[in-house]
């Protein structure tokens, strides 16, 4: 992993000897004839025209998210949403249907709800926990099943074995965002997926400096084996004259084909140089990074568990959570260092916490060296129905914590000054105090005796070091 991190991609021994790939800042590029430029826009050749559709920068990129994922091949596009989108709408058609998790990033339950809607796909949304649940809401129309390797903001994992399998016996292709576990602890694609998306701008870069985003076909999808199912795939395509599930014949991909061809040139969503150049920095570091941060982020859930004023801790390290087992299984190296708490009254208790802090930096979004916090039942899942909010685990007293690359023992100490301020809070005004979901194995309810006062300091039960 550290090797390919810092590899894969790139030969130094190009025409300067650049050890770190260059940015191309251009638009276009220069050809030596016709015949070249020619071959290019008939598919017939590789190369690049015009960066809207791809860049020597961008492609190291892609090599490297290939190479880490274990995937035939990668698109590199503007951002984690677009990755989403492109990958979704390269595979769906009107009618068709989507079963997705239930807890899922607020964006993507919006564009399943809204956009896709438009496009006259629908969905079902199943707990990521219910095995018979997939099952039961595959249809004959169902084309993909979609979820995360580890959910945001509830840190749920899901049995992408099982799922996957479900999956595949009705000829679904398994779509996984895995931007939480990055491929530094988690491969979607050694567990059953066929397609995995990343929102770069997280753990990939780290630094919260670049917006982009990644598709990866993991290569066992194939639309020949039925394809009257995928008729875009392998039927001639007019536009462009070519039947994009032949590149499969020559180990390519059809559907990043089809996904840079169409999706990506007319969304417009093409990754920067700079951004892409930002993002292999940051993949550098990436395993160094996650070892640390879920290391500590599974020592501050830990300190949590118990402290007054929080009625739940959202890790899978919480006493009596239903995906331990999976964390064992499947994340040896950790859950990365998203996860939420769940703090005793609702809004005010939030609002109060996030106010307090001065380590963690009150922002939304993840996957940064500095500790963030955020609360999402008004921003990242704001534009949610109540119900769907619920199915997300996503309360009026939830908040989300992304732990950075800080002093384990400053982290602790400012969660103790959120968590004295929303005590405060709670003890002035209603709150929205809610019990354990006790058939989903989270923590104890609120009301249960013997509660720590203060959150315990670095040293105490610590299961990984840094």
């Amino acid at each position: 992993m550290s090797t390919t991190s810092v590899h894969a991609g790139w030969d130094a021994r190009d025409a300067h000897g650049s050890l770190v790939p260059p940015i191309y800042a251009t638009s276009a590029y220069a050809h030596s004839g016709h015949a070249s430029l020619k071959a290019l826009f008939a598919r017939e050749s590789e190369g690049f025209a015009y960066s809207r559709s791809g860049n020597p920068t961008t492609a190291v990129l892609e090599q490297r998210i290939a190479a880490l994922e274990g995937g035939i091949g990668a698109i590199a596009v503007a951002s984690g949403q677009a990755a989403t989108t492109i990958a979704l709408c390269s595979l769906l058609e009107p009618g068709t249907h989507v079963v997705a998790s239930s807890r899922l990033y607020g964006g993507t339950t919006e564009f399943l709800d809204d956009t896709l809607a438009d496009l006259q796909v629908t969905w079902s949304a199943v707990d990521p926990w219910d095995v018979d649940g997939w099952r039961d809401a595959i249809r004959p129309e169902t084309r993909v099943v979609l979820l995360e390797s580890i959910a945001n903001p509830g840190a749920e994992l899901a049995d992408l074995d099982a799922i996957s399998a479900v999956a595949h016996e009705h000829g679904a292709v398994v779509v996984v965002d895995s931007t939480l576990a990055s491929p530094a602890l988690y491969r979607p694609g050694e567990h059953g997926a066929d397609v995995v998306v990343h929102s770069a701008t997280k753990y990939l870069a780290g630094h919260g400096t670049t917006i982009a985003g990644l598709i990866v076909d993991i290569g066992s999808f194939d639309p020949r084996r039925c394809p009257e199912r995928w008729p875009r795939l392998t039927t001639p395509n007019e536009r462009f004259h070519v039947t994009f599930a032949d590149e499969y014949e020559d180990g390519g991909s059809g559907l990043l084909g089809l996904a840079r061809a169409k999706y990506v040139t007319d969304f417009g969503a093409t990754l920067p140089a700079q951004s892409a150049r930002d993002v292999l920095v940051g993949i550098e570091t990436l395993d160094l990074r996650l070892e640390r941060i879920s290391a500590h982020a599974e020592q501050i859930a830990r300190s949590l568990q118990g402290t007054d004023g929080i009625a739940r801790v959202n890790h899978p390290s919480a006493p009596g959570r239903a995906d331990a087992h999976l964390a064992a299984r499947d994340f040896p190296r950790g859950t990365s260092g998203v996860f939420s708490i769940d703090l005793e009254g609702g809004e005010a208790a939030a609002a109060a916490f996030c106010d307090a802090l001065s380590v963690f930096t009150l922002a939304v979004n993840i996957g940064d060296v500095r500790s963030l916090v955020c609360h999402p039942a008004t921003t990242t899942h704001s534009h949610l129905s109540p119900e769907q909010r619920a199915a997300c685990g996503v309360r009026e007293g939830t908040v989300r914590l992304s732990i950075g690359l800080e002093d384990l023992d400053d982290l602790l100490a400012d969660l103790r000054r959120g968590l004295a301020a929303a005590c405060a809070a709670r003890d002035t005004g209603p709150g929205d105090v809610e019990p354990g979901d006790a058939e989903r194995g989270d923590a104890a309810p609120t009301d249960t005796p013997g509660r720590a006062s203060v959150l315990s300091g670095a040293g105490a039960s610590r299961s990984r070091t840094a």
